[in-house]
């Protein structure tokens, strides 16, 4: 059963508790999580490296691998070693300021961002986002929430979406988007 992180949120603030959990992290929604990338593998593209910005304990990586998919790599500031440790890859160290600042090294198909974005303040949500898609042209995101809905910016699509949830009713969406088209 997942427990909710929301108390420790409000009690440390999510940077807090993700410093002090940075060892033991486990996102409670794994299966939630599982469920959403096997039933939309096909629609993700994973043929050249893909980041899974915001790693935590590497759930949407060790998936990824699990699935046979090749050149994932990970980032977490808070939670690094951990990822290292259960996925056996190097883990980079960006954090959403970091990206704000410096946007990402290198390039990716696709950026996936599972239970974090949503935590970014939205003063800095679209220059994250923007820089993200400096890096691919494909963001993933999975939410507990609506949020962050990067529809609402500008220049962004909404590509797709899909929900699933637990049998208690916890509902989990995907989001797929890129940056708006111009036509000409």
């Amino acid at each position: 059963m997942a427990r909710s992180i929301r108390p420790l949120y409000d009690q440390y603030g999510a940077e807090g508790y993700y410093q002090s959990q940075s060892d033991s992290y486990e996102n409670p929604h794994l299966p939630l999580i599982e469920r959403l990338l096997e039933h939309n593998m096909h629609r993700l593209d994973v043929t050249g490296r893909v980041l899974d910005f915001a790693a935590g304990g590497g759930e949407v990586t060790r998936t990824l691998l699990r699935m046979g998919v090749h050149g994932v790599e990970g980032s977490d500031p808070f939670t690094w070693s951990l990822y290292e440790k259960k996925t056996g890859l190097v883990c980079h160290r960006y954090s959403f300021m970091d990206v704000v600042r410096d946007g990402l090294n290198g390039t990716y198909s696709t950026i996936i961002s599972s239970f974090a974005m949503h935590l970014c303040p939205q003063k800095d949500l679209f220059s994250l986002t923007w820089n993200l898609f400096q890096a691919a042209p494909l963001l993933v995101i999975i939410t507990p929430h609506k949020r962050p809905e990067l529809e609402q910016l500008p220049g962004i699509e909404l590509l797709w979406q899909d929900i699933t949830e637990d049998d208690r009713g916890k509902k989990v969406r995907m989001k797929a988007y890129q940056t708006r088209r111009v036509s000409g």
